[in-house]
């Protein structure tokens, strides 16, 4: 049955499946604020714990509107879009399909975008991407396919463009389009200066949306400068929206988004004008909001102890006065006064939230001592990045150390890293030192490949292989450094990261089995997890759910044991988890569980075990985090950038810190 564009139909239906009643859900248990928060979200929103979380409802809400529309004969037209953030969607509609039977033979897709100029079958093409991530997986008609043109000449695209239009109003109307959002705010490939009018086009991509690509193409100047994409007024006609954002890179776009106005320099907020379009984000993207940011701003909250250390903070920070100097005055321009009346004086309320920092800060002597300790590091350099100052007390606290390096990180290496590596062991054997034989082999395998390989194809064995031992000796190099032996690294290389490609495949029960297997064996007390959700390729987010699995499978396994009237250890317990973050941010000192200082010298020993690092040293493959300094300055910076924010609060100076939550 064909429908006319849309409108027609379930125009700005809100259903409950989704958990969206108005700008809050069932899990944001901030619901004595949300309306004065729907007064400043002019984008309905739903904040839920995970990016998980985010991709069971979006796909559930998909598979509901393709059952409704096979019960009334009708097909489901589905706008789709690609890179890491629709792909957990993609993954549960094929889980669906798979295990409860939802067919796609009545559906019809069109994607939001495509690189210009882009054969289908590159590694790059978006059309490649679908078919590798969802098409070739379920039950869908080819022919319901339509990705827009990267193939066409320039003469032929722009007649393409508009027939692709044409496809969509033949369809019937986009039942329910998938958005993700860029550091712009672009949504598809609409870029600052993209107008409400706008329709399917060649467009010329931002730099700011080229550098984020980078990555996927091994460097931004691979990276296209032109996109086909569908236009604002393309997207704000399908019937329903969902556009999704995770991490904390994402929070300040998202607030931009939501609550600012409406601007032809930020696309998203063109959404604002549309009746059903919905926000799913996760905490982290959510942090900017005013209703998780600065609730007491827009109306009575409950002062949990939490909320109390953010709010006095964010009062100090504001009024750039010490905590125990902040007045009566201070608290009711904050609209922040219920806070005094609760504790009955500023004091008060000032005295408990500086002990409470206070308490945070953990020296050497407060620190585990004689225990075993697994550090879990997603990278070959995440550890000493992050943590490079509590590795070495922990040493000095004389603790059972191991390090896991949970990928190899060999596409983070540099080809010229592989051909002085090849040039080295070529001189070594023109010395007589190695067989010249198999050198002769491994490096004309090398050479070829490297010669024949275009920016971002998969590397032949060989060079996989030597990027790996290189990053394994950079990283025991630099463990070396903070004081722990060689024997501590254990070098895990999990298999979803052995794609060759900055794409991943889903954590898998091999990978979980490694973990849990290093787990078992080692039996730690305390394991330290990368925290960091802004990772721009995923490892981290990826390497915390496999270590996650791994304990929830061996806490049921002792479960049963403790329970069996024959066992004879019973429950051993779990570690205790900390979460550190990465290269892009830190945790906030409200949000932190401890705070380590640091030294001048225990930092410059930090730094020094970063520098083992060369292959990353200088310019890094992937530096992320739109942050052109290098990995060792970001650190210097964050360190001492946290210890300066707790002196301006008025606690003691400190040279560095370190932060860490206890999970």
């Amino acid at each position: 049955m064909e429908r006319s564009v849309a409108g027609t139909r379930r125009d700005a239906v809100v259903n409950d499946e989704r958990g969206v009643g108005d700008s809050t859900n069932r899990s944001t248990p901030l619901s004595h604020i949300v309306h004065g928060a729907a007064q400043r979200e002019l984008i309905r929103t739903v904040i839920v714990d995970d990016h998980e979380e985010i991709a069971r409802l979006v796909a559930k809400r998909i598979a509901t509107l393709i059952r409704e529309h096979q019960a009334a004969g009708e097909r489901t037209v589905l706008g789709l879009a690609t890179g890491s953030t629709p792909i957990g969607i993609y993954r549960e509609l094929i889980r669906i399909h798979r295990d409860e039977g939802l067919t796609f033979k009545n559906v019809v897709t069109f994607n939001l975008d495509e690189y210009y100029p882009m054969p289908k079958e590159s590694i790059h093409s978006y059309h490649r991407f679908m078919w590798e991530n969802l098409f070739s997986q379920i039950d869908i008609d080819p022919a319901n396919v339509h990705i827009p043109p990267g193939e066409r000449s320039r003469q032929e695209i722009g007649p393409a463009a508009r027939e692709y239009e044409q496809e969509i109003v033949r369809a019937g109307g986009i039942d329910f389009q998938i958005l993700g959002i860029g550091k712009t705010g672009h949504i598809g490939f609409n870029e600052p200066g993209s107008g409400a009018d706008s329709r399917t086009r060649l467009v010329t991509l931002d730099a700011v949306t080229r550098k984020d690509a980078a990555a996927d193409f091994f460097g931004e100047e691979f990276v296209p400068r032109e996109a086909v994409t569908m236009g604002i007024a393309t997207i704000l006609d399908a019937r329903e929206i969902a556009i999704i954002a995770t991490g904390e890179h994402k929070a300040s776009i998202v607030q931009r988004a939501v609550e600012g106005e409406i601007d032809v320099e930020v696309a998203a907020t063109f959404l604002q004008h549309h009746p059903n379009t919905t926000f799913y984000l996760d905490r982290a993207a959510a942090a900017e909001l005013t209703r998780i940011k600065t609730p007491w701003l827009i109306d009575e909250v409950q002062w949990t102890q939490d909320l109390i250390l953010r709010a006095v903070i964010w009062l100090s920070q504001r009024t750039g006065k010490a905590i125990l100097k902040l007045t009566q005055r201070d608290y009711a321009d904050a609209r922040m006064s219920s806070l005094v009346a609760k504790f009955g004086s500023p004091g008060e309320v000032n005295g408990k939230v500086f002990n409470l920092l206070g308490s945070k800060i953990r020296g050497k002597s407060k620190l585990p001592l004689g225990r075993r300790i697994i550090c879990f590091s997603p990278h070959p350099d995440d550890d000493v990045i992050s943590m490079g100052g509590i590795l070495r007390k922990l040493v000095e606290n004389d603790n059972d150390i191991i390090v896991a390096y949970m990928t190899s990180g060999n596409i983070a290496v540099f080809d010229h890293d592989v051909r002085r590596y090849v040039d080295f062991i070529e001189r070594l054997a023109a010395e007589g030192l190695i067989d010249r034989p198999k050198e002769r082999v491994l490096a004309d395998n090398v050479h070829d490949g490297l010669e024949r390989k275009t920016p971002g194809e998969v590397d032949v064995r060989e060079v996989q292989d030597i990027k790996r031992i290189i990053r394994e000796a950079e990283a025991v190099s630099g463990i070396e450094t903070v004081g722990l032996p060689r024997s501590a690294a254990r070098f895990l290389n999990l298999p979803f990261y052995q794609t060759g490609k900055v794409r991943k495949d889903p954590i898998r029960p091999a990978d979980v089995a490694i973990v849990r297997q290093l787990l078992e064996d080692f039996k730690p007390e305390l394991i330290f997890v990368a925290g960091d959700l802004s990772d721009p390729h995923g490892t981290h987010r990826m390497c915390k759910e496999a270590i996650e699995l791994a304990l929830r499978e061996l806490g049921s396994a002792d479960r049963a044991k403790g329970s069996s009237a024959d066992s004879s250890d019973g429950n051993r317990g779990a570690p205790e988890v900390w979460l550190y973050r990465g290269a892009w941010q830190e945790w906030p000192i409200h949000e932190a569980t401890w705070l380590v200082p640091l030294s001048q010298e225990e930092l410059r020993l930090k730094i020094q075990a970063i520098f083992k690092h060369q292959s990353q040293k200088d310019s890094a493959p992937f530096p992320g985090g739109y942050d052109e300094r290098e990995f060792w300055q970001r650190v210097e910076a964050r360190n001492k950038g946290t210890a300066a924010e707790l002196d301006r609060l008025g606690l003691a100076e400190y040279f560095a810190m370190e932060a860490y939550v206890v999970e």
